[in-house]
């Protein structure tokens, strides 16, 4: 199915990038972006701060996001455009609005690449000392950044290879898991999804802001509406389904490593400062092999597949926002060879470099990038739900009330809930970036650069009220 250049043209743009990716390409980059096995690289922190209720406060996270996926869908349906939350609260609510949606989930798309670079190559450099981290660092930026330049069907192809890979560890863990259960090194529980010695409900809403780490990515599939031979509808099942499938991974996964730890209160207790929790459980389940290919895979998996979408998102942002002139021109300038950003792309590498390199050098790198993560993205989640409903039931007069009311303010709800309960640097940096972002809005205005987004309304936009879901 091809997707109409005149489609893009009625929002005031040229089709500059190539319409080549498949529902089961899109499947796959979100599925990567949050890496199948994410968990087993932050499981100890999930589970000592949801006090051992891992599972609750994946499955909690997961439904928060099946209501942005929701709201996403909605909103890719109506503005089939590169740019996310940038472009739809942009149109949804107003220009200014999408300024600084963009420029809060920026803050996360900024610092996922280094803090994904940093913990692959802080791992390797585990696995083979004789390589420093700085160098692991070097080659994994290098290898991405020459992937993602020759093409987002490159980019594809090699996402699938790596996606099988993750699946197949993943599928040798949860088998060998089982299998050790069966045996008697474990035994079932219902603990790690409520345990009525330590629940709370800021104990667990705290935990979901960790764990919704492992779940951003699947909106990363929206940057790709304009490399989609479907379009919007395209774009929107296969977040959908990337969430939902991801979930039941994670469950999974988490589940079984809850129940394979070898001293659950001490890691309650003490927290998981080396990050090794996962991988105690799987030498409890298969041995020193499985928790040595567990270790590796995840460090593979961060540094390469997981890093390298992550570029293209934030290069998608950035294309996006630069043909709108509210960042520098330069970084909408696209390859007429191979269809992309490539100096949104270089730039994104330059800066997760530097970022990651300077984070190397600090003792308390990773823990500090981990804790900056989130807060923007789910600022910039509650703005989108806002602009569903504004769009939708204020603007079009939607009668779907369900679709565009309910929905979205059940997600907003939920997702107002985790930030309240996120750790409290976070909210600190988190502030301190859209007040920047805020700043930097008011001196566009100043200087009459006025925010301000190409074909606000698409030319054959109907008059009457919207009935149906769009």
């Amino acid at each position: 199915m091809s997707y109409p250049v005149e489609e893009l043209q009625q929002f005031g743009y040229q089709q500059e990038l190539r319409r080549v990716l498949r529902f089961r390409d899109l499947l796959a980059y979100g599925l990567i972006f949050m890496v199948p096995i994410a968990p087993m690289a932050i499981f100890g922190a999930v589970f000592s701060a949801s006090g051992g209720m891992v599972v609750t406060a994946y499955a909690i996270g997961m439904v928060a996001l099946i209501f942005t996926a929701f709201s996403y869908s909605r909103m890719v349906n109506a503005f089939p455009l590169s740019g996310s939350v940038y472009n739809y609260v942009g149109r949804g609510i107003g220009a200014p609005f999408g300024f600084v949606a963009g420029w809060a989930i920026m803050l996360d798309y900024i610092l996922v690449p280094s803090l994904l670079y940093l913990v692959a190559s802080v791992a390797m450099h585990a696995t083979v000392p004789a390589v420093p981290v700085w160098l692991w660092l070097v080659a994994f930026v290098l290898a991405n950044t020459i992937i993602n330049s020759f093409g987002i069907k490159m980019t594809a192809r090699f996402t699938w290879i790596m996606l099988l890979g993750e699946l197949a560890v993943l599928g040798v863990f949860i088998g060998v898991g089982i299998w050790a259960i069966l045996t008697g090194k474990g035994h079932w529980t219902w603990e790690p999804l409520y345990n009525p010695n330590t629940f709370t409900l800021s104990i667990v809403l705290a935990a979901t802001a960790v764990a919704v780490l492992s779940f951003l990515g699947f909106d990363g599939i929206s940057m790709l509406a304009e490399e989609s031979r479907g379009g919007g509808k395209l774009v929107g099942r296969a977040m959908a389904g990337a969430l939902l499938l991801a979930g039941v991974l994670f469950i999974a996964q988490t589940w079984l490593a809850a129940i394979l730890t070898p001293d659950p209160q001490a890691l309650i207790a003490n927290g998981d400062p080396d990050g090794t929790a996962f991988y105690n459980a799987a030498q409890v389940a298969g041995g020193h092999w499985l928790a040595t290919l567990c270790a590796i895979a995840t460090a593979i998996a961060w540094g390469l597949p997981d890093s390298m979408v992550a570029q293209v998102a934030i290069s998608r942002l950035l294309y996006a926002m630069a043909r709108d002139k509210q960042l520098p021109s330069f970084l909408g300038k696209v390859s007429r060879k191979h269809n992309v950003p490539r100096n949104a792309i270089l730039l994104v590498a330059v800066v997760s470099l530097a970022l990651g390199l300077y984070m190397n050098s600090r003792a308390d790198g990773i823990s500090l990038l981990s804790s900056m993560i989130n807060f923007g993205a789910l600022t910039a989640f509650l703005l989108l739900h806002l602009a569903v409903i504004i769009y939708f039931v204020f603007r079009r007069r939607s009668r779907n009330l369900f679709a565009h009311l309910l929905m979205p303010a059940i997600g907003a709800t939920i997702l107002g809930f985790v930030i309240w309960n996120a750790n409290v640097a976070a909210q600190k940096l988190g502030f301190v970036w859209i007040g920047l972002g805020i700043v930097v809005l008011g001196i566009m205005y100043a200087t009459g650069r006025r925010p301000k987004l190409s074909g606000m309304e698409p030319t054959h936009a109907p008059a009457s009220p919207v009935h149906e879901a769009v």
